[in-house]
């Protein structure tokens, strides 16, 4: 712990010196006026930056309007990410330098007073790459405020071993990370719910996080947006780590308990079928395929363990379906436990990683920082029979936007 401590504060401090390095070499030729108010500007916004993360926890932002607090934590997090792609680029242009500098001392090469030039010329170009990357940063992420609501549509053909006939071109859609505190438009919201009607979809599936941390979020106003999720098959929820309200102080253990069982009441009042390491049947004429549901269960040391896949099998073997889909939120869960001990789930669909909010999202390529986390942080993932897919998650949490990873509606049509 403590060694990751010391590289997190050194990749710090070499972000921070790096930065007003690129900063001071940028007024350098300005008139001294206007060096000296952009050189303070610079040193107060880093201030009130590095405050707001460090106090994150400490600040209500319920309390703060809601456009000053989108602003401010999407400024924070361009102007950090900025630093850091400065970082990247002068500590290359750092290291190219010391290399050659080496090179040149061990050869006693003549010709270093011309590398010499070239080296001015070429940091002064990578001081300038420097500063236009991280202005783009802080930009993009103030622009991507503007998509926290652009919900995009994904349909997945996915065949599964031994589906029974009936169940073949079935509609699935699953829904996840819905976060209701950090929303601030009904109408968006309500836009969001009707596009996944739009679907017709035979079966609504939700794998959790309704909440940032208190059943109070889902206001009655979006308790009657949520209940109009309706299917013949029916609409089943999980619980994500965060609706157990373990991330905020509790005066007492038996409010957090009432917290949850309020939840638990909120998914039932809407019309959902809240899954608590339990499994349903579920038929078409005479045939029948399992849904399960667990609590979480992450194999990560961060997040709990409440899930319980053997209390949740408990009577199905017998039952012999022969295709299982699994709602888990977690997606480490996977390769944790469900393909090393549970070779019979055909489909589990998981959320919690929202795709980091932030990356390259494209049908070619795909990266997010989140990657580096989770193996499996979006889309569809194959094991030979069984399948994973992890939902980009409809709402959003601490960045109240999105950028390149845009809010996500799954529709599967099974085969």
């Amino acid at each position: 712990m403590a060694i990751r401590l010391i590289i997190i504060l050194s990749i710090i401090g070499l972000a921070e010196y790096y930065s007003f390095i690129v900063v001071r070499s940028a007024v350098r030729n300005m008139p001294p006026a206007w060096r000296l108010s952009i050189t303070v500007a610079y040193l107060a916004l880093t201030t009130i930056s590095w405050l707001g993360l460090v106090l994150f926890r400490q600040v209500n932002w319920a309390n703060v309007p809601h456009l000053l607090r989108n602003v401010y934590i999407a400024f924070v997090l361009g102007f950090v990410v900025g630093k850091i792609l400065i970082l990247i680029v002068m500590l290359v242009d750092d290291i190219r330098r010391l290399v050659t500098w080496l090179i040149t001392s061990l050869a006693y090469n003549s010709a270093t007073a011309a590398e010499g030039t070239n080296t001015i010329e070429r940091s002064v170009f990578l001081k300038r790459t420097a500063l236009v990357l991280g202005g783009l940063s802080l930009l993009g992420f103030t622009w991507g405020i503007r998509n926290r609501y652009s919900y995009r549509v994904r349909k997945v053909k996915l065949n599964l071993a031994s589906l029974p006939a009936a169940f073949k071109g079935m509609k699935i859609v699953q829904i996840s990370d819905i976060h209701t505190g950090s929303f601030d438009n009904h109408a968006a919201v309500a836009h969001g719910i009707q596009r996944v009607m739009d679907q017709k979809p035979d079966l609504i599936l939700f794998t959790g996080d309704l909440v940032n941390n208190h059943a109070d979020e889902v206001d009655p106003k979006y308790q009657g947006i949520f209940s109009q999720l309706k299917a013949p098959l029916g609409v089943f929820s999980t619980l994500g780590n965060h609706d157990y309200g373990d991330y905020v102080h509790w005066e007492t253990k038996q409010a957090k308990i009432d917290n949850l069982d309020k939840l638990k009441a909120t998914h039932a009042s809407m019309g959902w079928r809240l899954l608590m390491n339990e499994h349903v049947v579920l038929e078409r004429g005479a045939d029948k395929i399992a849904l399960i549901g667990i609590e979480n269960w992450s194999a990560k040391a961060n997040f709990p363990k409440y899930g319980d896949m053997h209390k949740a099998y408990e009577g199905l073997k017998e039952k012999n379906i022969a295709v299982k889909i699994l709602m888990s939120h977690d997606p480490s869960h996977w390769h944790a436990q469900v393909v090393p001990e549970f070779k019979d789930v055909n489909l589990m669909l998981a959320g919690h990683t929202h795709g980091m909010q932030f990356g390259v999202d494209s049908k070619w390529f795909k990266w997010s920082p989140v990657q580096y986390m989770y193996n499996e942080w979006a889309g569809l993932y194959t094991e030979g029979d069984q399948h994973l897919y992890v939902n980009r998650g409809f709402g959003f949490l601490g960045y109240p936007g999105r950028l390149g990873v845009m809010p996500e509606i799954t529709v599967f049509e099974l085969g």
